[in-house]
C-alpha cells in the first residue's frame, strides 16, 4: 500500500468512526461500524508510516558502479 492509499483508509475510518454517513440498518445490523472504522483508520496510518519508511530507505541506498577500462 502507497501513500494514497493510506490516506483513503484514513478519511473511510473516520466517516465509519463520527458516524457523517448514515448507514442502512441491514448494514448497521451486519457490522459494528465504530470497529472497522477503528482498524481502517489504525491501518491508513500503519500504512502511511511504512510507505514513508521504505521511501526513505529508498533514497538513502546509493548504488555506485565502478567501471575500469583496459587499453590493450
Amino acid at each position: 500500500m502507497g501513500i494514497g492509499a493510506g490516506i483513503v483508509l484514513i478519511v473511510v475510518g473516520l466517516i465509519l468512526v463520527t458516524d457523517a454517513v448514515n448507514l442502512p440498518q441491514a448494514v448497521d445490523d451486519a457490522i459494528a461500524s465504530d470497529t472497522v472504522g477503528w482498524i481502517c483508520l489504525i491501518v491508513g496510518v500503519l500504512s502511511i508510516v511504512l510507505a514513508l519508511v521504505i521511501n526513505q530507505q529508498r533514497s538513502r541506498s546509493t548504488h555506485v558502479v565502478e567501471e575500469r577500462r583496459y587499453d590493450a
